[in-house]
């Protein structure tokens, strides 16, 4: 976690275009600077432990795209809940962030073809359109190349997955009821 003058304030990335799979394929969130609408994170947005809307950590003071990743300033409170979560993040046992988020476009992209900007093979679902509207701290994320000190590119998965990781993706987002 990058720190931004204020200790408590820190910049961290919340989003990429790593596919996930979901129960009926993949989902891509698109990065391209027209796709998300970070209208609601930049004037309401909230950081929220593992998605809990009734543990609120803090606040989200500005986000953007920079590099096909989502990032964000974050900031915790100081009470006594988010202290717990902000020594834990600062002590890097939590590293894991993930968005709750709402898609307006889907575009599918069939087995075998590619996306109208030739950038993903399908099968596969790229959210065109999309907006997060939290970032929350998490002790399991979705999508292990984002996060907490996870900014730069050398944190991108490889390429090839096998089909026990995305059933270990599944699984994780069974167990934790969330979504991405």
């Amino acid at each position: 976690m990058e720190g931004v003058g204020n200790e408590r304030k820190f910049i961290l990335s919340f989003s990429s275009e790593e596919p996930y799979s979901r129960y009926w394929g993949n989902e891509i969130l698109d990065h391209s600077p027209s796709a998300a609408d970070f209208t609601r994170l930049n004037t309401i947005g909230v950081l929220l432990f593992n998605h809990d809307r009734d543990k609120v950590l803090g606040k989200v003071n500005r986000a953007w795209i920079e590099n096909q990743r989502g990032m964000a300033e974050v900031e915790f409170d100081e009470d006594r809940n988010s202290e717990i979560i902000f020594q834990k993040v600062k002590n890097d046992t939590l590293k894991g962030v993930s968005i709750g988020y709402k898609i307006g476009v889907i575009e599918e992209v069939s087995q075998g073809k590619v996306s109208s900007d030739g950038r993903f093979a399908g099968p596969c679902e790229i959210a065109r359109q999309w907006m997060p509207y939290e970032i929350s701290i998490v002790s399991v994320p979705a999508d292990a190349t984002v996060g907490v000190g996870r900014s730069s590119e050398e944190c991108r998965m490889p390429e090839e997955r096998t089909l026990t990781y995305f059933e270990a993706q599944l699984q994780i987002n069974k167990n934790t009821g969330g979504i991405n």
